[in-house]
């Protein structure tokens, strides 16, 4: 098993216990093994909703002469379908807060959100990802992409505006470099990005944009050019 399919494997299931050979040889995957069980803690907690115990008042004693009597109503739900309901809210909430269904004011603002969502893809490494994985999230039918873009790690389809796009991550000089390929994203012009500890932007490019997105202390001068002469729109 190498790095990639390791990967594969831990982000279909954090708890993923196979593969010890390679982890007890590779201190990257051990270190994106700990960055994803981190990530699926933090969502076991915003799904964890406390529920509070149901009381039902004492009822006042009634003279039984003066009720009316009233039809049979179907009987009560039972408690595990009440239980079921509550983890069908408390799933809904959390793909809110996590994925599809959120809205944000501007593109800056899901493009710095999607970061938090996907921590374990910043980690300091010099294994680059294979070419297959590469073509297969920067198809030739998005863009065209070569390696004087830098070191690439990680690369991962995700979702910006509810459109697809290729989420590549580069080492820096200070840090991994986040790099969001958004073909059908137009910008008219550079946007400056800030956030805790970050620095970055997105760029016009053609019909679309690159968003890059370093450490505070990250120069993107470079890469940003780097970028420009690497990424070929092909949509």
């Amino acid at each position: 098993m190498n790095c990639e399919d390791y990967r594969q494997a831990l982000g279909a299931d954090p708890n993923y216990d196979g593969g010890t050979a390679h982890l007890r040889d590779c201190a990257a995957c051990r270190d994106y093994r700990g960055g994803m069980q981190v990530l699926e803690a933090r969502i076991g907690q915003a799904l964890a909703i406390d529920v509070p115990a149901v009381s039902v008042p004492e009822l006042p004693d009634v003279d039984a002469g003066t009720v009316v009597a009233l039809h049979r109503r179907r009987p009560a739900a039972p408690a595990w379908f009440a239980m079921a309901a509550t983890v069908a809210i408390a799933a809904i909430l959390g793909f809110r807060m996590f994925g599809a269904g959120v809205q944000y004011e501007s593109l800056a603002d899901e493009v710095l959100a999607h970061l938090d969502h996907e921590p374990a893809a910043l980690r300091v490494t010099d294994v680059a990802i294979s070419d297959d994985r590469l073509l297969s999230v920067v198809p030739a039918g998005v863009a065209n992409l070569d390696h004087g873009a830098g070191l690439i790690t990680y690369a991962q389809t995700c979702i910006i505006n509810g459109k697809k796009v290729p989420h590549l991550v580069i080492q820096g000089t200070a840090g991994p470099i986040t790099v969001l390929l958004m073909p059908e994203e137009r910008v008219d012009e550079a946007v400056q990005l800030a956030g805790s500890n970050v620095n970055g932007v997105i760029l016009p490019v053609g019909n679309g944009s690159i968003a890059i997105i370093g450490a505070g202390g990250e120069r993107l001068d470079t890469v940003q050019q780097e970028l420009l002469q690497s990424v070929t729109w092909t949509t």
